[in-house]
């Protein structure tokens, strides 16, 4: 009787198994036809149909890492959940998946040596079961994650001490600073440390615009008790962005009770903005004047050592990932914007050089980031840099358009004319005009020139790098 059961169960998934490879050669042929060979063949050529659970009618789409099943997911994952249900009526959904032997996947992405978000987030109640409304804090971004610099220390540091000591010397902690910067990562951090440190304390953590529409639906149902003891009862409230509530004086009047009650009963608020609170247009000058009571930190954006050590850190926890030190320092010179685009760049690179099997170099990378590098590109003048290297050679910038052949001038002429050349896109007929009507051939030797001595001379290379540095960011 069992080997006549083990027999129909083999010949049921037979009959299911067919029609499946069927339609999966179909909705890959419609799909290469719809989206284009050349995106086809860089995503979902590498696809492979993996398990079918005829239970729940879930079919699952194998990616060879987990960085394209996220990929392949977040870009065609309802076009191939309608594809399926259309090919084939017996599956309801689909889930893309990393393949069993696929590489760890990259901590930009997910952590799998951390705790999951839920395990720092939930509280949980007398009964064991978690709290739903509890905050549902990204793993990845923790204080072990945060790279350190002059642009963040201090916004670091105070976000450190609110969230691990027992008594906080400031109240509430104000982290303003631009897009990308790191303010929702401290965010995320100050919460699940809070956690750690602090058993059985409540979090309560939602963007400010967050704030405004439970509020307004608290206002319809009538449930407005229930909105401010849920909030005013969090032992830490964090709030981001708080610049959406400007204008809305309704929300702002419920905020600014909110931020007394938590402060007055010692609980700990913490706030984030992209802008200082003295810049915040449309909020009320009471709600101001609280912000500016306790410690207010900015994240300034990163300069070259914090992007080039955010990189190596990065680059620790991306295995398989071979970045020459050249590379390194070009992106680290070359992405500027924030560091949110900078990570995202270390993801493409490796996606791509991992699907190509390329080596990542420096044409390669700028063949990839050709849209990103655009966008950060800093239009430098000759001005500039003359003026620069003056300084810091500690010569007159008159000097760059002389006559004079001294070493102590011609030198520092002739490095002006190479950082021209590199960081500028002007001709050398054009730059030997900015260098008082020098020909084209000059500014040929000077680069030569310094390229020889660059390779040489520590010392002169160590400046260039300084310069070029400072000219950049």
């Amino acid at each position: 009787m069992q080997g006549n059961e083990d027999g129909m169960r083999q010949d049921d998934a037979q009959a299911i198994a067919e029609p499946l490879d069927a339609a999966w050669e179909n909705i890959r042929t419609g799909l290469r036809r719809d989206i284009g060979a050349r995106t086809f063949d860089g995503w979902l050529k590498p696809a492979e149909l993996g398990r079918f659970d005829a239970e729940s009618g879930i079919v699952e789409i194998q990616m060879p890492s987990q960085f394209m099943a996220d990929w392949v997911s977040s870009h065609f994952g309802d076009r191939l959940k309608l594809a399926w249900t259309t090919a084939l009526p017996l599956v309801r959904d689909v889930k893309i998946v990393a393949a069993a032997d696929a590489p760890r996947p990259s901590p930009l992405l997910i952590l799998e040596d951390t705790p999951t978000a839920e395990e720092h987030s939930a509280t949980v109640s007398a009964g064991g079961e978690r709290d739903p409304s509890a905050p549902n804090f990204d793993a990845r971004y923790r204080f072990d994650t945060f790279v350190i610099g002059k642009a963040n220390e201090v916004a670091a540091t105070a976000a450190k001490t609110l969230a691990s000591t027992e008594k906080v010397g400031f109240n509430p902690l104000f982290i303003h600073g631009g897009t990308g910067r790191g303010k929702t990562h401290l965010l995320h951090a100050i919460g699940q440390a809070f956690l750690e440190s602090h058993p059985g304390k409540s979090v309560v953590s939602m963007s400010a615009e967050k704030f405004m529409v439970e509020f307004v639906r608290a206002l319809k149902q009538n449930d407005t008790i229930g909105f401010k003891q849920r909030l005013r009862s969090a032992d830490l409230l964090l709030i981001d962005d708080v610049q959406f509530i400007a204008g809305k004086d309704s929300t702002q009047e419920e905020f600014f009770h909110t931020m007394n009650e938590i402060i007055n009963a010692g609980r700990r608020l913490v706030i984030t903005s992209d802008r200082a609170p003295q810049d915040l247009d449309g909020i009320a000058p009471r709600i101001l004047s609280r912000l500016s009571w306790g410690l207010v930190a900015d994240i300034n954006p990163a300069d070259y050592e914090l992007r080039l050590n955010i990189i190596e850190a990065k680059l620790e926890a991306l295995p398989g990932v071979d970045m020459p030190r050249a590379v390194v320092e070009f992106l680290a010179r070359r992405i500027t914007n924030s560091i949110r685009e900078l990570e995202g760049a270390l993801n493409r690179i490796a996606a791509y050089a991992m699907m190509t099997g390329r080596d990542i170099d420096v044409p390669f990378v700028e063949e990839v980031l050709a849209n990103v590098l655009r966008a950060n590109q800093r239009r430098i003048s000759i001005d500039e840099i003359q003026t620069q290297v003056a300084e810091h050679f500690r010569i007159r910038k008159a000097e760059m358009s002389s006559a004079r052949r001294a070493r102590e001038v011609a030198r520092p002429r002739q490095v002006a004319m190479y950082l021209s050349k590199q960081l500028t896109p002007k001709s050398l007929p054009d730059i030997g005009r900015r260098f008082g009507g020098r020909d084209h051939t000059t500014v040929i030797h000077a680069v030569k020139q310094i390229e020889r001595l660059r390779a040489a001379d520590s010392e002169l290379d160590a400046d260039i790098r300084l310069l070029t540095r400072q000219l950049e960011g």
